[in-house]
């Protein structure tokens, strides 16, 4: 059921994203340099060097933040030529009368350069943190989200092979049963565990073409457990959704899904389509025990289960759900559900 296609090698990709960092650090500096320069020209009279050369270390900072190390030092020299033609006499030309002039732009380059290096070092240090932390909340769900459905499976299929027991037709479907509700659980990890990988690698493609919502939502609901307690009002007569019709039918089979869970038993469920405004509106909306407004945006962290209940799953469905929804254009809005509860809205552009 997923739709979700890579294309290109790894390391072309990454090369790719380099390549796209670095334009951004640049258009970054670019910006920030013209406007400092902008800003501060018409009070050239009364500015001190050392105060200038200060101002100017914001558009290098913003462009290690925005491109890496690399734009940052190419902005920290045009910034230390920029500060030498316009703000050192004589103005107009990179000649320099004092001494102590060439001390404060040759200072300035080496702060820069220095400072671009902190700030560099600093954001892989906050990547490598994350990196550390979605590796050890892994673990600690796969521990239980893969021992759990593989313990039913052992069990299951070694009392079926016991050789002194003869087993009743219904006490071996019931065995079977739970041999494929695990082994469609362990499918379930996989594929979602393959998803966020996609999605945080920067490969997911979505093909976005109109599609007609109650059929997508129609195939959707038949793959979510307890799909009974479902109640589906998706007009067959609204206009066409642009999206990736794979891609937006496990976006809410993961919403419905997640709305089963946090559901009491028996519960209605409501799943609504409505257009307004030139967009496509689906609400998957919930009666259970909702999230505090602090939470909401939470939920859309991997790995996050912010319920007590001791249920399957890796904390995954929400974070897919809305990377899938935005690789289509798309949003997904977390809201109070009126007498209690949790609504989660997909907005999709309408095809026109």
């Amino acid at each position: 059921m997923d739709n979700a296609n890579v294309h290109g090698d790894g390391g072309g990709i990454r090369v790719h994203r380099m390549v796209r960092r670095g334009w951004l650090g640049g258009a970054v500096a670019i910006v920030g340099l013209v406007g400092v320069t902008a800003a501060l020209l018409p009070m050239r009279g009364g500015l001190s060097l050392a105060g200038v050369t200060m101002l100017y270390l914001v558009p290098v900072v913003a462009a290690a933040v925005a491109g890496g190390v690399w734009p940052a030092l190419v902005t920290a020299v045009a910034a230390d030529l920029l500060l030498n033609f316009c703000f050192v006499p004589p103005y107009r030309t990179l000649a320099v009368e004092s001494p102590g002039n060439v001390i404060v732009l040759v200072v300035y380059v080496l702060v820069a350069a220095t400072v671009a290096l902190a700030v560099d070092v600093a954001a892989r240090a906050r990547q490598l943190a994350e990196v550390d932390r979605l590796r050890s909340a892994l673990l600690d769900a796969v521990g239980h989200d893969l021992r759990t459905p593989l313990a039913g499976i052992k069990a299951a299929v070694s009392s079926l092979r016991q050789p002194d027991v003869t087993w009743a037709p219904d006490d071996q479907a019931q065995l079977l049963a739970t041999v494929e509700e695990s082994t469609n659980h362990l499918v379930d990890l996989v594929e979602n565990l393959l998803s966020l990988s996609r999605l945080r690698a920067g490969v997911l493609s979505a093909d976005p073409r109109p599609v007609a919502l109650d059929a997508v939502v129609a195939e959707a609901v038949l793959h979510v457990p307890g799909h009974d307690q479902v109640e589906v009002d998706v007009p067959d007569d609204l206009p066409l959704a642009v999206a990736d019709p794979g891609l937006l039918q496990r976006v809410v089979a993961n919403l419905l899904a997640n709305a089963v869970t946090a559901s009491p038993g028996g519960t209605p469920i409501q799943l609504r389509g409505r257009a307004a405004d030139h967009q496509l509106r689906l609400e998957v909306i919930d009666h259970g025990p909702g999230l505090p407004a602090p939470d909401r945006e939470r939920v859309f962290t991997p790995f996050q289960r912010l319920d007590d209940s001791s249920s399957m799953g890796l904390g995954l469905g929400l974070a897919i759900a809305r990377g899938f929804t935005e690789a289509m254009h798309g949003t997904l809005t977390p809201s109070d559900t009126p007498g209690g509860g949790l609504t989660m809205t997909v907005t999709l552009p309408e095809a026109r």
